[in-house]
């Protein structure tokens, strides 16, 4: 074995205190500083006596060692012997190089603490803040709407942790979302998965965190192992809700059992396919569902009222001056949407209200006059068979079909246009009020298009290909969507086309085509995600609004509760529809259905403002069908 010499121990020694950074690089230099004085004045009052004791004797030589050490111009001021005088020079001379060394090393130490802090992996110190997991399109409508939520609240705080770098997701979110009004943006450069990257953005202090789905071919996976490792965490109190979302429904009883009670996993792909299909049936609920959805309009509030108790829910619906009830929740979380008009609103319930905001919500001081001879006394019309061409095929594509033949009167047709191979016989065994064909088609060839004879059908739906990249999925839908309104114009024919697109910056884009309904359903998703993450209980709710069992959206003709030309108001609208045992909300206007950004849509209107319906607009309701 060869021997170690003390040069190469020291050189190792050396080696690993220069390794530990600026703080031991700064130590290193102030005791060669100090050392540099110390030697020298010690020097200088043994060679040169006579000096020391006139410069204030070795106290006073060991000050002026250390600044002419610290400012090169002090020895300028210096009177003694030439030998004393060589020894001040010594210690400028070394102090200009300790110096000049301490400033590099604090120049360095200070740019690698700012790329440190540039990188994000510095740990915030937040309450009561919103945490989002991950990276995705998703984050900007997220950040969209919570932006708008926390307008009313003090000094609000979104985190996000991502693996990306921290100045390009903040140079992303200026340059989509621009000014965040009051709320603080904070950017966290760290892996999800990892419990101590997570620890960065403080989410034991946080009031709910959001699981971003990942723009990768199997998100649900990352999703899944996200919820799994907040769920293993130790959580400092009691841990905040967590929302997400999976994109495929057989994944959602494994996220539910990863993410634990304290998780909330919402099913994409089945509150898409539900909204796609009840769109198809009535034009316009997407708009709805958009509206109660995000911040910028009217938000469902769950509202304890001392005063209603004991009274009905019919009662109830009367008893407000500003904000719409749409339903209960009892003191143990169940949730009834559209209750019958006799139920009793009872100790700890809340009701559900539709309302701007939910410091707009206020009861009345008397009822509103209801016009009683505006109200309709006609029955509405049971839906005849219906003729639907569904253009385009995906995965999601055989779950529509089932779903829109449940909705179907007997009697109906659906006729599948694809350029995929004949997907209707594993489906024709399947439906029960429909009968289904099949036609190839090339979606952006005119006259493969025109062959279909598309004027013999009344709902149109065109499903996004899920075969390409989101983007050129979006674009062939949109030149479909010109030739079937091109088509439209110069048949003379009427028809609603129901679109399903992924982007909605290209829905924006697409708007052109005037169809009814644009269902982008991550950007729903996205919305839903939010309202969760404000208010967990909403779920409850949203659930039910959603779910085919119970009370659902409807949009109906106004005639089936006013008398076309009638001045009356919507508290009337309001009586009509509790009549029929159903909740009006809102209502829409035929002649601006085409108009941005209501589309026409009116929700939780004022009670006493004169209204006048024709037979081409529609109430919407809360009803059983």
């Amino acid at each position: 074995m060869t021997p170690v010499r003390t040069r190469d121990r020291a050189r190792y020694a050396f080696d690993n205190l220069m390794s530990r950074g600026t703080p031991a690089l700064v130590g290193l230099l102030a005791l060669g500083s100090a050392a540099l004085v110390v030697v020298v004045s010690a020097v200088a009052w043994l060679v040169t006596p006579a000096d020391v004791r006139e410069n204030g004797s070795l106290p006073g030589v060991l000050w002026r060692s250390l600044l002419g050490a610290m400012d090169p111009g002090t020895i300028g001021g210096e009177s003694g012997s030439r030998l004393y005088l060589f020894l001040m020079f010594v210690v400028t001379i070394g102090g200009i190089f300790i110096f000049s060394a301490l400033i590099s090393v604090l120049t360095a130490g200070l740019d690698a603490k700012i790329t440190h802090l540039q990188r994000g992996r510095s740990r915030i110190i937040e309450n009561d803040h919103t945490v989002l997991l991950g990276w995705s399109d998703q984050v900007f409508v997220v950040l969209s709407e919570l932006v708008q939520a926390n307008e009313s609240r003090r000094r609000p705080c979104v985190a996000i942790l991502a693996d990306l770098d921290r100045i390009e997701m903040e140079e992303m979110i200026r340059e989509r979302l621009g000014p965040t009004a009051n709320t603080r943006v904070v950017c966290r450069r760290g892996n999800p998965l990892k419990a101590a990257d997570v620890s960065l953005v403080s989410p034991d202090t946080a009031r709910s965190i959001v699981v971003i789905t990942p723009p990768v071919p199997d998100p649900d996976t990352h999703v899944i192992k996200i919820l799994l490792s907040l769920g293993a965490r130790r959580w400092d109190g009691e841990p905040p809700p967590v929302v997400a979302a999976v994109s495929k429904s057989h994944n959602l009883a494994a996220a539910l059992l990863a993410g634990g009670p304290a998780a909330q996993v919402i099913d994409a792909a089945d509150i898409g396919i539900r909204l796609l299909v009840q769109s198809h049936r009535q034009r316009g609920l997407c708009t709805v569902c958009t509206d109660l959805l995000d911040f910028g309009g009217n938000e469902l509030y769950l509202r304890p009222e001392p005063s209603l108790v004991g009274r009905t829910y019919g009662e109830a619906l009367d008893a407000y001056e500003l904000g719409c009830p749409i339903g209960l929740r009892s003191a143990v979380g169940v949730v009834r949407v559209n209750p019958p008009a006799d139920t009793v609103v009872a100790a700890g319930d809340e009701l559900i209200v539709l309302a701007e905001d939910d410091v707009l919500i206020r009861l009345a001081t008397a009822s509103t006059p209801v016009v009683e001879t505006a109200i309709t006394a006609s029955d509405p019309v049971l839906p005849p068979p219906i003729q639907t061409l569904v253009l385009g095929w995906n995965q999601r594509a055989a779950t529509i079909v089932r779903l829109l033949d449940s909705f179907c009167e007997p009697g109906s047709r659906l006729v599948v246009a694809t350029g995929w191979d004949d997907p209707t016989p594993a489906l024709e065994p399947l439906l029960v009020n429909t009968d289904i064909s099949y036609q190839r088609c090339d979606l952006n060839d005119r006259p493969q298009l025109e062959k279909l004879d598309v004027g013999s059908f009344q709902h149109l739906m065109v499903l996004s290909d899920d075969s390409v990249d989101e983007q050129e999925a979006d674009a062939r839908t949109l030149v479909t969507l010109l030739h079937l309104r091109d088509m439209e114009n110069r048949l003379g024919e009427s028809y609603s086309i129901v679109t399903e697109m992924n982007d909605d910056a290209n829905r924006e884009v697409a708007e052109v085509t005037q169809a009814d309904d644009f269902v982008v359903s991550t950007k729903l998703i996205s919305l839903l995600l939010t309202q969760l993450s404000e208010d967990r209980r909403l779920g409850e709710v949203f659930g039910a609004l959603f779910s085919p069992e119970g009370s659902e959206i409807h949009l109906k003709p106004a005639d089936v509760y006013l008398r076309p030309g009638a001045t009356a108001n919507f508290a009337t609208v309001l009586e009509a529809a509790r009549r029929r045992g159903e909740t009006a909300i809102g209502y829409r206007l035929a002649t601006d259905v085409g108009s941005a950004p209501s589309y026409g849509l009116t929700l939780n209107p004022d009670r006493q403002r004169p209204l006048t319906l024709t037979a081409a607009d529609q109430v919407v309701v809360l009803a059983d069908a």
